[in-house]
């Protein structure tokens, strides 16, 4: 069954009453509607990627979900400077978890996608020497919020 407030939001994008596109309010809306029945989990990967002037709209939005919803779950992933960030707009439903990718799998990786480079010969063997070193290593921490 699909809740009213979904039903409702389409059919009105359908009569061309709103936006084609739902705005982050309706999206809120919907996914308030979804998450008062279901156990919701949410996932967002690399927030640092969000524009700095979206991000506070977007944490605003997922902390009025999660005021509806106790079944609701929010897993985001993002470097370290943005952690104050999150818990000021998540304040008291954050936990934090810090991961650190392995360098044996960035090393991994990086020989991946250099094998599948298309023009064989492009780099020297100094700069691939230096972009399988100097990659792991500089690698930063990221962290988990739950």
């Amino acid at each position: 069954m699909i809740p009213e407030e979904i039903s409702r939001t389409l059919h009105q994008e359908r009569m061309g009453i709103i936006e084609p596109e739902p705005q982050l309010p309706d999206m809120v809306k919907m996914l308030q509607a979804v998450a008062s029945s279901l156990r919701l989990y949410i996932c967002i990967d690399a927030l640092e990627g969000c524009p700095t002037n979206h991000r506070a709209k977007l944490l605003d939005s997922l902390r009025q979900i999660l005021e509806g919803s106790l079944h609701t779950r929010i897993v985001i992933t993002g470097r370290p400077h943005i952690r104050a960030e999150i818990e000021m707009h998540l304040a008291g439903r954050v936990i934090t978890a810090f991961i650190s990718p392995r360098k044996d799998d960035i090393r991994g990786y990086l020989r991946l996608r250099l094998d599948e480079d298309e023009i064989p010969g492009a780099m020297d063997e100094g700069l691939v020497r230096d972009i399988m070193e100097k990659i792991p290593e500089n690698m930063s921490e990221m962290y988990v919020d739950q």
